[in-house]
């Protein structure tokens, strides 16, 4: 050990011992996550556990192990650990209100894509959203679909105005649809009908 310091210079020796602390560190993290990796799959074999438990518990040990292994080569950098805490409970609590401010916005467009692969209605059937089963809602024909609303013409006794529909209402109340060829309105009535 003493060749090996009066071979190489101070800084470098002091360089040197800490990439090697930093290589154990890693190292050893990988073995840990290997061995813990190993033994999820043996009790999953053992014991008839559920694959969609067994990989999320993985994955979550995964990354708690390597972001402890991070934190360690990030102290031994010389980063303070109240400095990586404060940092990183301020960017938590700047994301919760970022999250919190665009929940509608995200909300509404999550509901769009249910409602194109779903396909609850589409553009022609006369949807009406319910507010209490005594008090009518909102009730018209979908002529648009996009990723914030739907678009519903209004029956003409209601006024036929265009009204525009968060999407992710249809999600939250009960929805009374009809398909478009079932329902018309009396100005689509045909003169048999009419007399």
């Amino acid at each position: 050990m003493e060749e090996l310091r009066s071979l190489l210079p101070g800084q470098w020796m002091d360089t040197f011992w800490l990439g090697l602390q930093i290589l154990l560190i890693l190292v050893a993290a990988f073995v840990l996550q290997r061995i813990i990796a190993r033994g999820l799959s043996r009790l999953g074999q053992r014991y008839p556990l559920p694959p969609e438990l067994l990989v999320p518990v993985r994955g979550g040990l995964r990354w708690l192990i390597m972001g402890s292994a991070l934190l360690f080569v990030l102290e031994r950098l010389g980063v303070s650990a109240t400095v990586l805490w404060t940092a990183l409970s301020g960017f938590v609590a700047v994301a919760a209100v970022a999250f919190f401010a665009i929940w509608s916005v995200l909300s509404n467009l999550l509901c769009a894509v249910l409602i194109f692969t779903v396909g609850p209605f589409r553009i022609g059937d006369v949807v009406e959203l319910v507010d209490t089963l005594d008090k009518p809602g909102v009730k018209g024909r979908v002529i648009a679909i996009n990723l914030l609303f739907t678009t519903l013409l209004e029956m003409p006794e209601a006024g036929g105005a265009l009204v525009q529909v968060p999407n992710s209402q249809f999600f939250q109340k009960s929805v009374r649809r009809w398909r478009g060829a079932e329902v018309q309105s009396p100005q689509q009535e045909s003169p048999a009908e009419a007399d």
